[in-house]
């Protein structure tokens, strides 16, 4: 990672080609991404005034599982147009805005690079008129008119430049907090109806994602397979393949497949004893069909990464979550 030196009152430019720094770059949003691609190139700018955080992100193709921090509100919006993504469970390639409150989460399926920008209101804000998004994020389709100007206002912001003396700032930084309140203000007043909108925004085939995700999380150290994983969250396999297809954009097995890669990863960054105890251990009998598909998913064969992992046993970075 870059980091630009600045004075106070500009934007901070930031570049990441580390997926474990990027993870953390969002203040008061604890993120989980699996990568698309085996190399990253990210670039941030942000804007910290008071009362809130602005965000511009050029990312790369990801899945994604945030939660919001409590006693915040954020505001999320796309930068481009036509790209492809699926949030919620919902695909979309127009532009739309996003929302939640203090604990809410959301999944975002990215499969190209996207640029987005996010708004992060510090205390949560209430009694504004805007949606109440908890315990999931919310989306919704503004006028083009109105998503244009978030948009323009965002570009004047990351751009501005230190134009202001420290007796300034304060001033100017509760100024640039009301136009922000005034651009998301307007984005809801002329909110339009849209058939996706209702199924990005459902809440019971998301619980039941994040029920998923529970168990896996609680079984970190094993594989687990699908009667097991249907029975420990108390639905159909057939409903857990309808819900990982909606917000992973993949089926049942393939989920569960690139989880049990991830497992192994885990082990051979540790340290293991061989690749072989590990694929065993993680459910691959066809051990060439695991070499093969450990590679294309990771870049490198089994046997590079734990050579890797051996080699840096002083290392005290965690190893990568899995998806």
């Amino acid at each position: 990672m870059k980091r630009d030196a600045v004075p106070a009152l500009a934007p901070k430019t930031f570049r990441f080609t580390d997926v474990d720094q990027f993870r953390s770059a969002v203040r008061n949003l604890n993120t989980e991404f699996t990568p698309l691609v085996r190399s990253i190139s990210v670039e941030q700018i942000i804007l910290n005034v008071a009362g809130c955080d602005v965000n511009f992100t050029k990312s790369f193709p990801r899945i994604v599982d945030a939660q919001l921090a409590q006693g915040c509100t954020l505001i999320g919006f796309s930068m481009d147009d036509g790209v492809p993504m699926r949030f919620n469970g919902a695909e979309r390639d127009h532009s739309a805005l996003m929302i939640g409150g203090g604990g809410a989460a959301y999944n975002i399926v990215e499969p190209v690079e996207r640029q987005y920008a996010s708004i992060v209101f510090t205390p949560e804000i209430v009694d504004r008129g805007w949606p109440e998004a908890r315990p999931v994020f919310k989306a919704f389709e503004t006028t083009v008119e109105a998503h244009h100007m978030l948009r323009e206002l965002v570009r004047q912001i990351i751009n501005l430049s230190p134009i202001f003396g420290a007796d300034e700032a304060a001033q100017a930084s509760s100024a640039i907090k009301e136009s922000l309140l005034a651009g998301v203000d307007a984005a809801f007043a002329n909110a339009v109806d849209a058939r996706w909108v209702a199924r990005a925004n459902s809440l019971a085939q998301f619980k039941i994602f994040r029920g998923i995700q529970a168990v896996l999380s609680d079984n970190i150290g094993r594989p687990i397979y699908s009667e097991e994983l249907a029975r420990q969250v108390g639905v159909s396999v057939r409903t857990l393949h309808d819900a990982v297809k909606r917000y992973r954009g993949m089926s049942l097995h393939r989920y569960l497949r690139l989880r049990r890669l991830w497992l192994v990863r885990q082990w051979l960054l540790a340290g293991a004893d061989s690749v072989k105890a590990c694929a065993l251990a993680c459910g691959f009998w066809h051990l060439g069909d695991f070499a093969r598909s450990y590679r294309l998913q990771f870049g490198e064969t089994p046997s590079e990464t734990l050579a890797k992992a051996r080699g840096r046993r002083t290392d005290d970075r965690p190893p990568p979550a899995a998806p």
